[in-house]
């Protein structure tokens, strides 16, 4: 992820796309490839297998009440309505679907993703509807409740997902001459996010955001990460279970945190330099987490 985004920097700097361009490819991006994305992440899943209900309870338990602490406390110390909702989807929001299954494929082998594939299923559409509700709540003006609802119905990512529930729920099988371009424009969406999110870095920036950037990326890394896990480890989970929660809780902040901020008139800025330094940082703090609990043998 990194030298993706440092190659989207690079771009920036060789005068290759402007910070205009860079916008209007991100809305691209936004409302042509994270729909795909969403759809493909559900599309042909099982509901029947490797269903935890004790697991999937616990995850949305904890995601749950430590959003609700998060947005108390950000609201105590942040004024900005908009980067209040910047601020708070950097911490609560991780990027579950790049990291997760390849994290616990590394460490099991590609036979043992069932329980992380149905945790997709369910953490990434409660991601997006709290993000999208978060960020319509802390645009900068009077929240409306008729009009919130009314942009959750028109999110592209929101309509992604909603698709791919009722796919599972119909058992919809796709033609494969529509399932191949849904998973290719799908498979673009982190990449392209990636390399735009490089490119729309701005270095300047976080010398004015330093206070925000540092609890952002301390709540994400290092808080999430610590009540998720040592909660899961009391919970009993073990093994896969306990590394599906490490991809949940301990990953950096989801890419298409700076994309919904840009496109929704939040404090892009902000989650992009989170998404960033989290994304650096994480190498190091998702090593160690791994690392205690492979060394108390819980995973």
């Amino acid at each position: 992820m990194f030298i993706i985004m440092f190659i989207g920097a690079f771009i920036k700097r060789a005068g290759l796309i402007t910070d205009q361009e860079t916008k209007k490819f991100n809305k691209i991006v936004f409302i042509v490839c994270f729909p795909p994305m969403m759809f493909s992440n559900l599309y042909g899943r099982e509901l029947e297998h490797a269903v935890d209900l004790r697991l999937i309870g616990f995850a949305v338990a904890v995601l749950l009440g430590m959003y609700a602490l998060t947005v108390l406390f950000v609201l105590k110390i942040e004024k900005s309505q908009k980067t209040r909702g910047a601020m708070i989807q950097a911490i609560y929001r991780s990027n579950f679907v790049i990291m997760g299954i390849p994290v616990v494929q590394n460490v099991f082998g590609k036979g043992d993703l069932a329980v992380t594939a149905m945790m997709v299923t369910i953490i990434v559409p409660l991601y997006n509807v709290i993000a999208v509700l978060t960020l319509e709540v802390f645009r900068g003006s009077k929240p409306n409740v008729k009009d919130i609802l009314k942009n959750l119905a028109k999110n592209p990512i929101l309509i992604g997902a909603v698709s791919g529930v009722i796919a599972i729920l119909t058992g919809l099988k796709l033609p494969l001459a529509l399932e191949t371009p849904i998973n290719m424009l799908g498979e673009a969406a982190s990449p392209l996010a990636i390399l735009l999110l490089g490119a729309s870095f701005n270095f300047d920036t976080v010398k004015g955001e330093r206070r925000n950037l540092i609890i952002c990326l301390c709540g994400r890394l290092i808080v999430f990460p610590a009540v998720g896990l040592i909660g899961g480890a009391l919970m009993g989970f073990t093994g896969v279970k306990l590394l599906t929660l490490v991809a949940i809780f301990a990953s950096p902040s989801a890419v298409t945190s700076f994309t919904m901020a840009q496109q929704m008139d939040s404090d892009y800025e902000l989650a992009g330099n989170c998404v960033i330094f989290s994304s650096i940082l994480s190498c190091f703090t998702m090593f160690l987490w791994i690392f205690a609990l492979k060394s108390l043998g819980l995973i």
